[in-house]
């Protein structure tokens, strides 16, 4: 059983304080200090001391952080992983997708397709996504402000000019 998941069940199954479990991971299985932690979590180092002292519970989001920092660590993945960009949508929108790379000038970035039927998908499409190491998400308006709220990562809104245009032009033929 990974560090990670050691954490989380004790938490939930043995109902230990997150506080001593975490530390103890930091110390003897991860061998890091609370600034490296804080610097690989994006979390900041007053927020980790007062986690660590019993001071406060994280928020859902900042655990989340705290678990996927705990299996990079652990995995030595924070170093290894390729880039990649998320785009999260109905097969039918992705079917029309014609990049599977994109240039940024110094890199290329892949694009990693996540099919989905509904916004309960689509949000749990973008935690996967960010699980699995996506630098960034695209998503449809109807889900990127909810997706915003529970992943660490950029979310940027697809914004479908021309064909909601011609969308339109469509129904108004079909309405005639």
């Amino acid at each position: 059983m990974s560090t990670a998941d050691n954490i989380v069940a004790e938490l939930f199954t043995h109902n230990k304080e997150l506080h001593d479990l975490l530390s103890k991971a930091m110390k003897q299985r991860l061998g890091v200090s609370i600034g490296e932690f804080s610097e690989k979590s994006g979390i900041p180092t007053s927020t980790l001391y007062k986690i660590l002292s019993g001071e406060r519970d994280p928020n859902l989001r900042t655990f989340r952080r705290i678990i996927n920092t705990v299996r990079e660590i652990e995995t030595g993945r924070a170093e290894k992983k390729k880039k990649f960009i998320a785009i999260i949508c109905s097969r039918g929108c992705l079917n029309a997708l014609e990049q599977t790379t994109i240039s940024t000038g110094r890199d290329t970035i892949d694009v990693k397709e996540y099919s989905v039927a509904s916004i309960e998908e689509a949000i749990i499409g973008a935690i996967k996504a960010e699980e699995d190491g996506a630098s960034a998400l695209v998503c449809a308006p109807i889900v990127s402000s909810t997706v915003e709220k529970v992943v660490n990562i950029p979310v940027v809104t697809i914004r479908p000019s021309s064909s909601v245009a011609r969308a339109i032009e469509l129904a108004a033929k079909k309405a005639s």
